[in-house]
């Protein structure tokens, strides 16, 4: 119900009124300027005549004349135009792909550029792509030089916001461009009548209908006074809704009031909207038959403009297309056979390009491939050695201290030496299990979870959860091997750095991948230092299966990894 096409074209018409100069004043004497101009004032007059077919086809011959004659301005100006008659009879697409052709011919931002966005944000705005609308509504704003000529953008904007029921943000874009003081002067009469009127019908949408309903009022008052027999119609279809709720008989009026004017306007959208007021409002059967009648009809001319404009269009563009194709005929022949062997060349060199580039993929996959299993093995290398120095090595050396210091004769101090000598054994057994051969049969699962539940300790309880369920018999076993050693890692990097109470690591299959999840309530660290606490061995591995591992810790708030590995 907020404005028909035809009104946003009158400010297209407001926009030019201060450059049509420019556009219309062309250097005399010469003779297919002036036949220019006359086709363009031709075209002019059929349009404000409301022959829409006639001016559509002028508008276009006056456009491709000012094309060849490289008038950017009067070819934007023609363009437009088109564009504004196809709003005018609903044909929103077509609107859009005439803007679309003025945009290459303009070359600044000023008048026409305002324009065009205006008529990108009507186009968009009645097919209800409103996002769109204020973009473009938005882009002809910032083309407006002055405050009057910013008030029909932002009111443009403003009913867009209603339409979306954002009613404060149109209320406060409209209580900012409402003029302020006593008006004379008719054309800011009426802007300040239209800006009222859609001021209260947002303050009535809103919920303060007593305030919308003295703006809508005054708004009409003034239309009525100004003789504005367009916009008062939509002063009357505004009061008409804000009556239809509990006060059928004004609302009534106030349709019927729309209803005649828009009939003697021959404004077919409008008559529609008051008719649907009296349907619903129970008026009369006879108002439904009305509606019947003037929809089937208004789709039926629309439809038949749309595809009059579509063929004018196509036939001007096909016979531009013949005259071109007249030209190039006989350079096509020339190049026929030039640009068949071209074609042979570049088929060969493409192919072979192909190869070469599919050949270098596969090396260059296989090399970092290669170097993520090297950098591996040299950090489990690295780990081995740092856990038998670090370790092993301590303890050894205390027990050749121990034997070399204390008397063994005693019971006492040979069974001390057997518990130093059984715990360098668990040791050994114990780097042995973490870097042995990984059994990937049937067994797999069962061996898994026992690995993972020999970290359960008086201090630690492991949780391991649906283990079962992954199909591990459909996995490869490089990948099963890559499982193990990498949750190896991560209940190692727990046992010496976290000292967790509770870990859980919970398995998830999908169709394509098996998920892992670990968490532990430990003390975590800094992200930044992940890298440093050797966990870098994983993400190499898991990289080297194309898989994905991400870590999540922060000090005093545990440790999370997720794995994805595709099956």
């Amino acid at each position: 119900m907020l404005r028909s096409p035809f009104f946003y074209f009158l400010f297209f018409v407001c926009l030019l009124s201060c450059k049509k100069e420019a556009a219309i004043i062309l250097p005399k004497g010469n003779a297919e300027r002036e036949k220019a101009i006359i086709i363009r004032d031709k075209a002019l007059v059929n349009f404000q005549n409301k022959n829409y077919n006639s001016a559509f086809y002028i508008f276009n011959k006056s456009k491709i004349t000012f094309e060849n004659l490289k008038d950017s301005a009067n070819t934007i100006y023609n363009l437009i135009q088109m564009a504004a008659i196809q709003q005018i009879n609903g044909d929103y697409y077509g609107s859009k792909e005439t803007l679309t052709e003025a945009l290459p011919y303009i070359k600044q931002k000023d008048i026409y550029s305002a324009a065009i966005n205006n008529h990108f944000g009507i186009a968009d705005k009645e097919l209800s792509l409103y996002q769109d609308a204020i973009y473009y509504y938005k882009e002809a704003l910032k083309d407006c030089k002055d405050s009057i000529s910013r008030k029909a953008p932002l009111n443009n904007i403003a009913v867009v916001y209603i339409l979306q029921n954002k009613y404060d943000k149109a209320v406060n874009i409209l209580e900012s461009i409402v003029f302020k003081g006593k008006l004379t002067d008719k054309a800011f009469l009426k802007t300040q009548a239209r800006i009222l009127d859609n001021l209260g019908f947002a303050y009535f949408k809103k919920g303060s209908a007593e305030k919308g309903l003295l703006y809508m009022k005054e708004s009409l008052q003034i239309r009525t006074e100004l003789n504005d027999l367009y916009g008062s119609i939509e002063s009357n279809l505004h009061l008409a809704e804000f009556y239809a709720g509990d006060n059928t008989q004004k609302s009534n009026q106030y349709s019927l009031a729309a209803y005649k004017i828009a009939t003697e306007s021959n404004s077919v959208d409008e008559r529609l909207k008051a008719l649907a007021f009296l349907i619903s409002n129970g008026a009369g059967t006879h108002y439904a038959q009305k509606y019947i009648s003037i929809n089937d009809s208004i789709t039926k001319i629309r439809n038949n403009y749309k595809n009059k404009f579509a063929k004018i269009k196509y036939d001007s563009k096909k016979e531009k297309d013949e005259n071109q194709k007249l030209r190039l005929e006989r350079a096509e022949n020339q190049l026929a056979l030039q640009k068949a062997e071209y074609q042979r060349i570049f088929y060969i060199i493409g192919i072979a390009s192909l190869f070469l580039l599919i050949a270098y993929l596969i090396k260059r996959h296989k090399h970092r491939t290669r170097l993520v299993e090297i950098k591996t093995a040299y950090n489990t290398e690295t780990r081995i050695a740092k856990d038998i120095h670090d370790e092993l090595a301590n303890d050894v050396f205390h027990v050749i201290t121990y034997t070399q210091t204390q008397s063994l004769a005693t019971d006492n101090s040979k069974q001390t030496l057997l518990q130093k000598l059984d715990h360098i054994y668990s040791r050994v057994r114990g780097i042995s299990r973490e870097n042995s051969n990984v059994d990937t049969g049937n067994y797999y699962s069962r061996n898994l979870k026992e690995m993972l539940s020999t970290y359960n300790t008086p201090n630690t309880n492991v949780i391991i959860t649906n283990i079962e369920k992954i199909s591990w018999d459909d996995i490869e076993d490089e990948k099963k091997v890559t499982i193990q050693r990498v949750l190896q890692e991560l209940m190692v990097n727990m046992k010496k750095h976290s000292a967790a109470p509770l870990v859980v690591v919970k398995f998830e299959n999908t169709s394509n991948n098996v998920l892992i999840n670990y968490t532990d309530n430990g003390k975590g660290c800094e992200k930044s230092k992940i890298i440093k606490n050797g966990l870098q061995n994983m993400e190499n591995r898991i990289l080297a299966i194309k898989g994905t591992i991400t870590f999540d810790t922060e000090p005093d708030k545990g440790f999370k990894v997720k794995i994805t590995m595709p099956k």
